[in-house]
């Protein structure tokens, strides 16, 4: 197979996987630990209303769904890839750091989870990701 569609193919699959990763954790996120009581979550709107009855409980799965969405999109693009694997894992890390500055600019999220959010759930586990599935480059 060409290199260059074999790679185009596997960030598109890495895309599809770490997004469909990240929103399975987010969706499971509120059986776990329920939202505030008289938060709606169900909208962009109703998260930047109510954001302020959050405690640090309910950032967790959000932190959680966003590094593991981003490893397991790198991951898969790492496996796929016909080469610069390194390269296209940090890009789905990139795409997913880009989803992650926009999410801070959007909704008033405490500085704290911002900041642990934006330096630790995305390049650095596209970075674990490709590391920990090929040996390569």
């Amino acid at each position: 197979m060409n290199p260059v569609f074999k790679n185009t193919l596997a960030v598109i699959i890495g895309l599809f996987v770490g997004s469909v990763a990240n929103m399975s954790i987010i969706l499971m996120s509120s059986s776990v630990i329920p939202a505030p009581h008289g938060a709606d979550v169900t909208t962009i709107e109703g998260l930047k209303a109510t954001m302020h009855l959050f405690e640090p409980k309910h950032f967790i799965f959000p932190f959680v769904a966003h590094a593991l969405g981003t490893f397991a999109g790198a991951a898969v693009t790492a496996l796929i890839a016909a080469n610069n694997k390194m390269r296209l894992a940090l890009a789905i890390g990139a795409f997913f750091l880009l989803g992650g500055i926009v999410n801070v600019c959007t909704l008033p999220s405490p500085i704290w989870y911002n900041v642990i959010d934006l330096l630790f759930a995305y390049l650095p586990m596209a970075y674990l990701g490709k590391k920990l599935v090929t040996s390569e480059e």
